[in-house]
């Protein structure tokens, strides 16, 4: 090991691992587990549930939330099953079901599964001490010293972000969190048409509320293709959802505690509910990470390489893996970067040079190019890779390529008067995919083919010889294909 990457002499007082994690979530259980595999000691430290915001507050509980909405809309979009059909959502049954899959909010599986592979739990806040150091606030109130010989990998994540509005603090507004883990409102208002906003709006509409959809931009989802955005504001609207677009919040008011609240926009209006939902982006969780004893910004994003090791520090020491390098915030794409990191790590433990070729196992690549996405609305969004805007905006000579899917035979088995729609962006240099994009329902289920294509970059001709199943709706991979031949 060189000079510049060789651990600092550690003390006493010190507890010594080859890698220290902060962060339990589905990331740093991943950079764990990888490096557990290659041989290494490692601790994991957690100052809330071991699984992170995913297991608790994000992609479990909500989708517990959505799938009853998309499995109710397919029993009616279906003549036979729709007349058996005959009452609304349990929402009891649902908060139920949404309640075990979140395990009631304990972790004890997950803390027996960081147990299992032989990785140390450390529970409290962890934060940097310098470089290979790290302290931990302990729950007893106590400080424990932790000394990494070859690696820390902050895996801390991303909060919601809550925007300097005049009366936020004193109005309490919902986050992600509140929106995935509530169980008991009437009229919620809703602040952002990006995923949460348009994922919420859906589920709690179902679920029997008043729901308003407050949006900035001309159309929900705004980074997706624009027939995304039309078709998804359409489905809500016609589900019941007030949809307003074009709107700017300027402040909320909350006179008394437990009260409604009021929603504040630029025109005059004030728009009422009992709560309001602010679902306008993320920030790093960095702010008490130490960040200072090691030269780097506090409370910033993390600045990475290719193989997730932080950028402006000395040595192969220092990681930020999932969305505190702020690549991409999802959490598929961050237990992917983990994989990576884990990999780089025991490979720099065991004194190997790493290997920086595009298709190495020490190269993250498909967390910019080739990023996969599903929104569970209903209809459902699946997309991968660039959009047309994206892909003309870099310069690229494409061609778009749409297709109704209610045209597809598997699609209007799948549902009566299907609705849907698919794009994909083609490089006429190189004859690849650049992006793909669905929407309608059942469509999650077609974007790893999508993704497998664009990560892939599998050529056109070729991509002929990848039969689709008929009847079922990824026949359209057909219909695409013709349609570009012409």
């Amino acid at each position: 090991m060189s000079e510049s990457t060789a651990a600092s002499p550690t003390t006493a007082s010190e507890d010594v691992f080859d890698v220290i994690v902060i962060g339990a979530g589905p990331v740093g259980e991943n950079v764990a587990d990888r490096a557990r595999a290659a041989g290494l000691t490692v601790a994991l430290i957690e100052s809330e549930l071991v699984g992170g915001e995913c297991s608790y507050w994000a992609c479990m509980p909500s989708k517990a939330l959505l799938r009853p909405v998309a499995a109710l809309a397919e029993a009616r979009a279906v003549a036979g099953s729709r007349e058996a059909v005959t009452g609304k959502l349990d929402a009891a049954a649902v908060f139920a079901r949404r309640d075990e899959f979140t395990s009631h909010w304990k972790d004890d599986g997950q803390a027996g599964w960081v147990d299992s592979i032989g990785a140390v739990l450390v529970r409290g806040h962890g934060r940097l001490a310098g470089p290979r150091r790290v302290e931990v606030d302990t729950p007893d109130g106590g400080v424990r010293r932790l000394a990494a010989r070859h690696a820390v990998a902050v895996c801390t994540g991303s909060d919601a972000l809550i925007p300097d509005l005049p009366g936020v603090a004193q109005a309490k507004p919902w986050t992600s969190r509140q929106a995935t883990s509530g169980r008991d409102v009437e009229r919620l208002v809703i602040v952002g048409g990006g995923v949460v906003g348009v994922e919420m709006a859906t589920a709690w509409r179902a679920l029997g509320a008043e729901v308003t959809l407050l949006i900035r931009e001309a159309a929900p989802l705004p980074r997706m293709e624009p027939f995304v955005g039309e078709m998804i504001a359409s489905s809500l609207s016609e589900a019941g959802v007030k949809v307003r677009t074009g709107v700017t919040v300027t402040g909320l008011d909350r006179p008394t505690q437990g009260g409604p609240v009021s929603v504040l926009l630029a025109d005059g209006q004030k728009i009422e509910g009992d709560e309001v939902l602010l679902a306008v982006g993320r920030t790093p969780r960095t702010k008490h990470l130490g960040l200072e004893t090691v030269g780097l910004e506090t409370g910033s994003w993390l600045k990475v390489d290719d193989s997730c090791r932080v950028q402006g520090v000395d040595g192969d020491w220092l990681f930020a893996v999932g969305d505190v390098n702020h690549r991409a915030l999802l959490t598929h794409q961050g237990k992917y970067q983990a994989r990576i990191a884990g990999t780089v790590i025991g490979a720099l433990a065991r004194g190997e040079a790493l290997d920086m070729q595009r298709w190495s196992p020490h190269v993250a690549t498909a967390d910019i190019d080739a990023v996969p996405q599903v929104v569970f609305t209903e209809p459902e969004v699946g997309s991968v890779g660039k959009t047309a805007d994206e892909a003309r905006r870099a310069g690229l000579n494409v061609r778009v390529v749409d297709y109704d899917l209610g045209q597809v035979a598997g699609a209007s088995l799948f549902a009566d008067g299907y609705r849907g729609r698919a794009r994909m962006v083609v490089d006429l240099d190189r004859n690849v995919l650049l992006g793909v994009t669905f929407i309608g329902s059942g469509v999650a289920e077609l974007v790893h083919s999508a993704t497998v294509a664009v990560a892939g970059e599998v050529p056109i001709d070729r991509l002929w010889h990848a039969v689709p199943s008929y009847p079922t709706i990824s026949e359209v991979w057909l219909r695409l294909l013709e349609t570009l031949r012409g």
